[in-house]
């Protein structure tokens, strides 16, 4: 059976009953004022493979041969976008396209 937690209305007293999921307290136990049950946080950290963290970490896993990380991918920057544009403007296909137009 579930353990659940109450705290009373009136003068504060927090407990802890054990009782069936249909089972509900009505009253504190010191005073008999109206108590409300009290929703905690649940400490449950997931791990393994298949959640989010391994799933979608920044860096990929390291390999199995020799234990290092892959090196991360190279990002382009907009000076080498400006570079390879040079480079395909001087290539003859677009030169002799630029002549004939």
């Amino acid at each position: 059976m579930p353990l659940y937690e109450y705290r009373c209305t009136k003068c504060g007293h927090q407990f802890e009953v054990r009782h069936g999921v249909a089972e509900n307290v009505e009253r504190c136990e010191r005073c008999g004022a109206p108590v409300r049950r009290v929703f905690s946080p649940v400490g449950i950290i997931f791990k393994g493979p298949g959640f989010h963290i391994n799933d979608y970490r920044k860096t990929p896993p390291p390999s199995d041969g020799d234990g290092k990380s892959a090196a991360p991918a190279k990002e382009s920057t907009p000076k080498d976008a400006a570079a390879s544009k040079a480079k395909e403007s001087s290539t003859p296909a677009a030169g002799a396209a630029a002549k004939s137009s």
